[in-house]
This record gives structure tokens, sequence and C-alpha cells, in this order.
């Protein structure tokens, strides 16, 4: 269980840049060959988390937890699970909101701009490692709902991904209010779907007060 310790704002945070730098170095804490951890060390933030392949799938959670290289959380167990039945070798874990926090409840109340902005390169980073198109799972359930400034992070992602060409997709039933289904239970034979984001976030995000 991660609780946040403080605002990130309190932070000294390490910029993606150098943090990417440190975590594609050799590490006595885990095999850099095999995963992808950015910041390299446990933090009150990450970036990435990913594995290391020729054809990976990115993964878009709302915010980390506890999971590390070797120590997966049960989210990121799932959505490995699917990503290799769905023929990709590997997977990049993102997520809208780089802070940790096993609760969501418990995300912080002010948006941190640094923050995202790092978080925005770490997505751009990952596009570059993928193969045309970029593929990305919509994976971050209705907990999106739980802050405001959720709303302006997803966005400016969209609009990212809309300049690589991104390909969306989405893994089990859409709820009710229209977000895309959360890993965590989803079987491990689970396929991939074409998931409109466009429309998703004119519908659902654009009009909403989230």
């Amino acid at each position: 269980m991660h609780i946040p310790q403080c605002e990130t704002s309190a932070l000294e945070l390490l910029d993606f840049e150098p943090a990417l730098n440190s975590a594609l170095t050799p590490s006595t804490e885990y095999d850099v060959s095999r995963w992808l951890f950015v910041p390299n060390q446990y933090t009150e933030y990450r970036y990435i988390l990913g594995t290391r392949g020729e054809n990976p799938l990115i993964c878009f959670g709302i915010n980390p937890s506890t999971a590390a290289p070797d120590r997966l959380d049960n989210t990121l167990k799932s959505a490995e699970r699917i990503a290799l039945f769905n023929g990709f070798d590997s997977l990049i874990m993102l997520n809208i909101y780089a802070q940790r926090a096993t609760n969501p409840d418990d995300m912080e109340r002010n948006f941190n701009a640094h923050l995202h902005e790092e978080n925005k390169k770490a997505f751009q980073y990952a596009l570059s490692l993928c193969q045309a198109p970029p593929v990305v799972w919509a994976a971050w359930g209705n907990i999106v709902e739980k802050r405001k400034y959720l709303n302006l992070c997803l966005r400016e992602m969209l609009e990212l991904g809309r300049a690589n060409g991104v390909r969306w997709v989405s893994a089990g039933a859409i709820s009710k209010k229209g977000h895309p289904h959360h890993p965590l239970y989803l079987k491990k034979d689970s396929t991939l779907d074409d998931f409109d984001m466009e429309s998703y976030y004119r519908q659902i995000c654009a009009t909403s007060d989230i």
C-alpha cells in the first residue's frame, strides 16, 4: 500500500530525461536489459514501468501504485498477461498522472503542472519505442473521475497521441458512463478492441465535471 507522504510540489522532482538516463545504466537492483523503470528507484512518483521488447503495448492507467521491477502488483500482472495474449512481446505502463497512491482517493488535490509536463515526456519517449502505428491501451476505468485535473491531463495525452498516429484500444466491457475497463480482474485471454478516444473525450470528459 502506498500512501503519499506529501504533495509532489514539496518534492525535488527528477525530470524525465535525467531520470531516463539513469534508468538506462546498469543497476544492482534489477536487470535493466529486461526492465524500463523511470525513475530507477522507488519514489513518490513514477513515469514509466515496463518490460523491454521489439513490439511493446503501451498501457495507460490513472496513477501508479506500488509496482516496481520484479515486484509487479496485480494490475500490472493482469495487464502484462493480456498484452502477451494479444501478440505484444512487452508492456510499457504509463499513467495519466505520475503520483503514486494505491488508493486514488489519496491523490493530491492540487495539480502539479511540472510533474505533468515531465510525464508527457515519458509518453513521447514510450511512443518512440513502438512500432507504427503505436498501440495504446486506455485502461483507467472510472478512476478518471477522482480529480478534476485529470481531465486536463487526459486531454493533453490525447493530443500527443493524435500527433503520433496512436491507435487506441480497450479491453473488457465499457462502463455505463463510457469509461474503458480497468485491467484488474480481466481474463488473461481478453482481446484488445479499437477504442474511439476522440469520441470518448468529447462525450465523456469535455462535457463532464471531472
